[in-house]
């Protein structure tokens, strides 16, 4: 019974880090960069804590409507707003959070990364987090319960066997007593 219990929790855990591991690595492979969404800007149509996946792209091939993501002025900061204009003379283009009143003003292609193509609500906070220390601790954790459940069977089993052979062994000494 223990050792099916094991087998089950060890395999839903297996289950749910592979399938994290794919909707992290997958988009990478294809070539997105992911992004964690750290305010709402663009909400309802991209919610804080959603993940971002966005592909490079030259800014000449972005259009009105697309949501796209540009470095700040800074190079380091990034933000993710919707394509409002373009233009292509000046090569700047405006964009607005679709949850702010006003537009970003021009943005010079040159600090254009790349288009938004999807989102992934709530795994933001998880990529946000499993960076941290306590996150780096936490995921060794699962990783050790994981061997933990897949050696425990092994140790019960072990303990069950010696408790039969000392059993077997007492048995003939409790026969030659009579």
């Amino acid at each position: 019974m223990v050792k099916t219990i094991c087998n089950i929790l060890s395999t839903i855990i297996l289950v749910v880090l592979l399938a994290a591991a794919a909707v992290i690595l997958v988009p990478m492979l294809l070539g997105y960069k992911e992004m964690a969404v750290l305010s709402g800007s663009m909400e309802p149509t991209i919610p804080v804590g959603s993940l971002v996946y966005v592909k490079p792209v030259e800014a000449s091939e972005l259009e009105a409507g697309d949501v796209c993501t540009y470095y700040l002025s800074d190079g380091e900061t990034f933000v993710t707003h919707r394509v409002m204009s373009i233009d292509a003379d000046a090569q700047t283009l405006v964009t607005q959070g679709d949850a702010n009143e006003n537009a970003d003003g021009d943005i010079q292609f040159s600090q254009v990364y790349g288009r938004a193509d999807f989102h992934l609500p709530y795994l933001g906070f998880a990529i946000q987090n499993i960076r941290t220390p306590v996150g780096i601790m936490s995921i060794c954790g699962v990783v050790m319960l994981v061997i933990l459940l897949n050696f425990i069977p092994a140790i019960i089993d072990a303990a069950e066997d010696e408790k039969k052979q000392k059993a077997q062994q007492s048995e003939p000494e409790k026969a030659g007593t009579n």
